[in-house]
């Protein structure tokens, strides 16, 4: 039963609630908000939306077009744990007010296009996804860059570059090695207890999860956040990184979603499961290969022809290229398989139908959510439509094959500048439907840029190490 506006001013009257934090996400995938007391919130705000400066969001509006609409989402509705009086959370999609449209550059609006499009081409009524956001987590992080200097230091009591650290109450030596970290109990897993009250204030606030653990990094973690429709899902992502970081915060530490922030060691990814479903049953289920259907290989076929320009929004980054390098599990070969995870494209076992699904491990976690999962389904969407097949699985080890057979296997890109080319060059499956417009993707090409020629143009500690006494 949908809800209305009515049971939205009923909980507020019920939980005492004193402020609506109207909440929502730009472009990059930073999440926004306003906090309004609770006392002015009525129906017609509820129903007809917040007014508010769209200019101020970088890559939106023009100063002289900025008034736009915050409409909330009554069925994102969620009490925010973290408020010291209580708080309810209601996520916002963005409005034209001239005639009352989502507004194109909206992400949460994509989304809910991609959504649509789905129905719309007949492919079926439900898309399931199921993201594996990782990060890591910090006592101390310092950086800078000015004129004359650029650095950064990084500390946690679980690096291993700490075993000679001397500690007022002692070193104890329990912490993971490079590459070390996964899966091992305490004492070399120090951080059990936070990760707990991340899972639990999540599931509090209303979110699927079903665990947590230790990552091959030291200081590195993941949550179980599990599947659920793409918007929701794209929704719950936005709450995860808020509850990490906040709960990191609350145990003196900080979290990051950065994809590579420790050199020789494993970066953080997004590992993204998808498929799609047709009144209740899951048309990725079939006869073929691992037990998929056609339309799961079309679908994934799409995805490969055109990972690259998927790269400028699962990889939005500069830094998202340091984790695309073979050697650290690193999903860069494009390349699918059952039992392989170094493919791109992976299979996960599922008993029955209802398990079959196809995860795409190349995606980041500081990617925009809504942006992210629509790329794929749009990808995989052409990829049906046109029969797109992605060839032979390959089931061998991608990183053990000798140099000329390598060769042969697509790559998805190797820097952000790549990636926004080839978005230029690629971009006509994400227009179907009015999902991505054109306009949309020109202004976060836009956006983009900056970061690549600041990153280009900057010498690093790396640059003088090998270069000064050259």
């Amino acid at each position: 039963m949908a809800t209305k506006p009515a049971d939205i001013l009923k909980r507020i009257k019920d939980e005492e609630i004193e402020w609506v934090d109207v909440r929502f996400t730009d472009s990059k995938g930073a999440w926004h908000h306003l906090t309004m007391c609770s006392s002015v919130i009525g129906e017609d705000e509820l129903t007809t939306g917040l007014m508010f400066d769209g200019s101020s969001i970088e890559g939106w509006k023009e100063i002289n077009e900025s008034d736009m609409i915050l409409q909330p989402d009554l069925e994102a509705c969620y009490v925010d744990p973290f408020s010291a009086t209580p708080m309810l959370i209601l996520f916002c999609d963005i409005v034209e007010p001239a005639d009352g449209s989502l507004y194109a550059r909206d992400p949460r609006s994509t989304a809910k296009r991609a959504e649509a499009f789905v129905k719309a081409s007949g492919l079926g009524d439900t898309i399931y996804v199921g993201p594996e956001p990782e990060f890591f987590m910090f006592d101390d992080v310092t950086f800078d860059t000015t004129y004359s200097s650029s650095f950064f230091k990084l500390d946690d009591v679980e690096l291993p570059t700490n075993s000679g650290t001397k500690y007022d109450a002692g070193n104890m030596g329990h912490r993971p090695r490079a590459k070390g970290g996964y899966f091992p109990v305490g004492p070399v897993d120090v951080t059990t207890d936070i990760r707990a009250e991340m899972v639990s204030t999540m599931m509090e606030m209303g979110l699927p999860m079903d665990k947590h653990h230790h990552e091959v990094a030291g200081s590195q973690h993941e949550l179980g956040l599990t599947f659920g429709k793409l918007v929701e899902t794209c929704d719950r992502i936005q709450i995860y990184k808020y509850v990490v970081k906040m709960v990191a915060q609350a145990y003196g530490k900080t979290a990051t979603f950065m994809p590579k922030p420790i050199k020789d060691d494993n970066g953080s990814g997004m590992h993204t499961h998808m498929s799609i479903w047709n009144k209740g049953k899951n048309t990725f289920a079939g006869n073929g290969y691992a037990g998929l259907s056609d339309t799961c290989l079309y679908f994934i076929g799409g995805v490969i022809k055109h990972a690259k320009s998927i790269n400028a929004f699962t990889n939005p980054t500069t830094n998202s290229y340091k984790r695309l390098v073979p050697g650290f599990e690193a999903p860069v070969l494009l390349a699918y398989s059952a039992r392989n995870r170094s493919a791109s494209c992976r299979i996960p076992y599922g008993a029955g139908e209802k398990g079959k699904r196809v995860e795409f491990r190349f995606p980041d976690p500081l990617a925009n959510p809504y942006l992210a999962t629509s790329a794929l389904l749009m990808a995989g969407i052409d990829g049906i439509q046109n029969k797109i097949h992605p060839g032979e699985a390959m089931d061998k080890n991608l990183y053990d094959l000798p140099p000329a057979e390598l060769s042969l296997v697509p790559t998805v890109c190797g820097s952000l500048r790549e990636a926004l080319n080839s978005l230029i060059a690629d971009h006509d499956y994400l227009l179907q439907g009015g999902v991505f417009t054109k306009d949309q993707i020109d202004a976060y090409i836009e956006l983009k840029w900056p970061e690549v020629a600041r990153w280009e143009m900057a010498p690093s500690p790396v640059e003088f190490d090998m270069y000064y006494s050259g």
